[in-house]
């Protein structure tokens, strides 16, 4: 358990209970729906709609400008360039990479000397192309999980996970990187069925596996119900069974931390999105960690972490939600509640992940949507006034300030001392992770306390740095260390006793002229008073006359945050993209390229737990009404203009921008809806959709229905509304949202008679969309090129 991501805000986990916690026996009614025939994915009929609905858009959208799109997409995902990034484990530095020879993929290794060269020398372990071709099985690569070798020995045997489709649903085999083979079952080599679920090594001879196979129950959102212990040699269905949830709950995760000297084997029940038991094996029994189920808990050696989603009052004291706390693992379970503060978000900052060296944690924040890193040193308690049993506040400071937010200064520190990483210009995101936290101590020649970090703008192409952490010694400040063997100059940063200095590994190439291109960070104002940050990429000089095309794209659900992110894609396919513009006054005419702009709406986490919260369930409509704040300030600030303005987002995305289709048409010209939730009555019984009612709310239940049905696209089409231009996509093999929801909104649109609908269902590449670089080029440029063709007229 050494990275963690910050976890999400807390909802109602109940199928039976309003959102005013009454319990309800009814059953709210459901509207006529005369596309259910289109849920049989892969029915006949079903299919065969879907495949004369492709024909019609590829028909229009396939010409010769999208071919040459589709071929500059696909030139920037299949870069041989482009940084190969690596996940150590002994002495190896292991990579999956896809490229034109490779469309499914190489699961690779090279050594830390070879992947400092510009040409390194990779021991290709697995070729997923080959073995679909050997197969006859469409595979795609999900991963490997090591068996943490006996002392002395190396790591070999990895758990291969593959799905046939793209899906969430994998076959996980057992695999031989010395050899170069899957272990076969006949010798005892361990080979799942496909299923949902999860798997962690016990012990050389033993897994733990929670899975919907071979008879093993699923809950309600189709995930795994219940967790075996799985002995080689022995079928999944006779294992003996370990771990169980209720069917109504989200799915049961077992895992095995295997750092020597802190074993422990836990079991987590997800009740829902937001909410979660966890429990310790101990002499053969579980015993659940005791903790609010909105408490994000996390284990690293011999201290316990918990991220409170709401303000948790324990110990006599109220600890803010989206908080860092600590305690001794063993003194918690004893019954001790002494927590020691080690972060507290204030206004600007939130706490995004945090990730263990092997003796320093460090904590990846935003400060309005722009990153800063802070590197904390259990072994030194702070100076300031807040140690244990009290919330500090302000805890971050920015090394820069974008407009419309003043920066604050020093604060109180955490218990712990807390240094700052002097490696995040402003609005840029850049995260810090352990290279390999269990490896031993530089002081030791290991890589204990080496990390990487990984830097990117929208302008900026990404860059792959590695440092490390060492405390200096008494009165020293000297940055002047180097233990990671990095290459190029170090850059360092001293505090609090801290030393660390980074270098720069490699860097992707860049794809566009950003150079041509200025990244601004705006704020609108929402419709009850809440400002709301936007990224805005145009050209410099940018002529603020409403015509320019402009693609707005936001997400707004799941505690996600969407951070400043460089894209080839975005960049080749509509930043660079020109038109032709006529000059004002008579002037000669000029070439104009697209904008883009990326809303931080609430729903996400850029502001940690309650900017998730304020549009969760019935406050959905805030995160509408954010992101049609965003589109009306770039319409008053003459950006662009309705005609040119266009919105795209997938999954909740999709959803969101489905609701700007159905609630706000008179902003946008164009939308793009991909991989989408729209049918919020039936969204609960299709693929995944039961695992999300604390994000949106149980449309079974008439009381949360009535708010429901405000934001559920396909019930709010309207006869006689002038909707914009609408391409909506999705994949076959989507099994987490579907493509139900997608195909039932264009088929009732077109039965509306609601002009300029198009519809495209790729017919693998799960949520995704795409399983290989050809399929992510093609559905990239679809969408691309069906926003340009609307909003700038070629």
């Amino acid at each position: 358990m050494t990275t963690t991501a910050a976890d999400q805000a807390p909802g109602s986990s109940s199928a039976n209970t309003s959102s005013s916690g009454a319990s309800s026996s009814a059953v709210a009614p459901e509207p006529t729906d005369e596309n259910v025939w289109l849920e049989e994915i892969y029915g006949e009929e079903p299919l065969a709609w879907v495949r004369e609905q492709n024909a019609r858009t590829e028909d229009l959208l396939e010409d010769a400008d999208y071919a040459a799109l589709e071929g500059s997409i696909l030139e920037v995902l299949d870069s041989t360039d482009r940084i190969a990034m690596v996940g150590k484990r002994g002495d190896w530095y292991y990579n999956f990479w896809k490229d034109q020879a490779n469309p499914k993929g190489l699961w690779r290794r090279t050594t830390w000397e070879s992947y400092l060269t510009d040409s390194p020398e990779w021991d290709v372990l697995l070729d997923v192309d080959a073995l679909a071709a050997a197969e006859g099985v469409e595979w795609v690569f999900h991963g490997a999980t090591f068996l943490r070798p006996a002392a002395g020995e190396r790591y070999r045997l990895a758990l291969v996970a593959l799905s046939p489709d793209g899906g969430d649903a994998n076959r996980y085999r057992e695999f031989d990187v010395d050899t170069r083979t899957f272990v076969d079952p006949a010798a005892g080599g361990f080979d799942l069925p496909t299923a949902k679920g999860n798997v962690s090594w016990l012990d050389a001879d033993t897994l733990l596996v929670a899975s919907t196979a071979e008879g093993l129950p699923a809950t309600a959102s189709s995930y795994a119900r219940t967790a075996v212990t799985l002995r080689r040699g022995v079928a999944l269905a006779a294992a003996p069974r370990l771990f169980e949830v209720p069917e109504d709950h989200m799915l049961a995760v077992v895992a095995h931390d295997s750092t020597p000297g802190f074993e422990r084997t836990f079991a987590v029940d997800y009740i829902d999105f937001y909410n979660r038991s966890t429990f310790l094996r101990a002499e053969d029994s579980w015993v659940e960690i005791e903790a609010p189920t909105d408490v994000n808990l996390s284990a690293h050696r011999e201290w316990l972490l918990f991220r409170p989603q709401q303000d948790w009052a324990v110990g006599g004291m109220t600890y803010p939600a989206g908080s860092l706390l600590a305690a001794r693992f063993d003194d918690y379970l004893a019954g001790s509640r002494d927590l020691l503060v080690l972060f507290t978000p204030d206004a600007h900052t939130s706490l995004q992940s945090w990730s263990w060296t092997r003796n320093f944690l460090l904590l990846n924040l935003l400060r309005d949507v722009s990153s800063e890193i802070r590197v904390l040193d259990p072994a030194a308690p702070a100076s300031g006034p807040a140690g244990s049993g009290g919330a500090a506040s302000g805890e971050a400071v920015s090394g820069g300030t974008a407009s419309g937010g003043p920066a604050s200064g020093e604060a109180a520190a955490g218990a712990w001392a807390s240094s700052l990483l002097d490696a995040c210009p402003p609005l840029h995101d850049v995260n810090a992770y352990a290279v390999d936290d269990e490896d031993e101590s530089p002081a030791d020649g290991g890589a204990g306390d080496d990390f990487w970090l990984v830097a990117s703008g929208f302008t900026t192409p990404s860059t792959l740095m590695r440092g490390t952490l060492e405390r200096a010694a008494s009165g020293s400040s000297d940055s002047g260390i180097t233990g990671s063997g990095s290459a190029g100059a170090g850059t360092g940063a001293v505090s609090a006793g801290v030393v660390s200095r980074h270098a720069e590994v490699k860097a992707s190439p860049s794809f566009f002229d950003d150079a041509s291109y200025e990244v601004q960070q705006h704020f609108a104002v929402s419709a009850d008073g809440t400002r709301v940050p936007y990224f805005q990429v145009a050209s410099r000089g940018l002529v603020l006359d409403g015509q320019n095309p402009t693609q707005l794209s936001g997400y707004g659900g799941f505690e996600v945050s969407r951070t400043p992110a460089y894209s080839g894609t975005v960049g080749r396919a509509w930043l660079e993209r020109r038109t032709t513009a006529t000059g004002v006054a008579g002037e000669a005419p000029y070439s104009r390229g697209g904008v883009y702009v990326v809303a931080n709406i609430r729903g996400g986490g850029e502001y940690g737990p309650g900017w998730h919260r304020a549009a969760l369930k019935e406050n959905r409509h805030r995160a509408y009404e954010d992101f049609a704040a965003v589109a009306k300030h770039l319409v008053s600030r003459g950006v662009t203009s309705r005609e040119r303005l266009g919105c795209v987002g997938g999954s909740n995305g999709g959803l969101l921008v489905g609701n700007m289709l159905t609630s706000y048409p008179e902003l946008f010209g164009a939308v793009s809806c991909g991989v989408p939730l729209l049918d919020m009555r039936r969204y609960t019984r299709l693929s995944a959709g039961h695992s999300w009612i604390a994000e949106y709310g149980d449309p079974d239940v008439p009381e949360e229905w009535e708010y429901i049905k405000t934001f559920s696209p396909y019930h709010l089409l309207k006869d006689g509304v002038e909707y914009p231009e609408t391409f909506i996509w999705t994949a076959t093999s989507d099994d987490r949202v579907g493509p139900v929801q997608a195909r039932k909104m264009a088929a009732r649109m077109e039965a509306m008679g609601i002009r300029n609908v198009w519809f495209h269902e790729a017919l693998e590449g799960g949520h995704a969309g795409a399983s290989d670089n050809r399929q992510a080029a093609a559905l990239q440029a679809r969408s691309q090129h069906f926003l340009w063709r609307t909003l700038a007229g070629g």
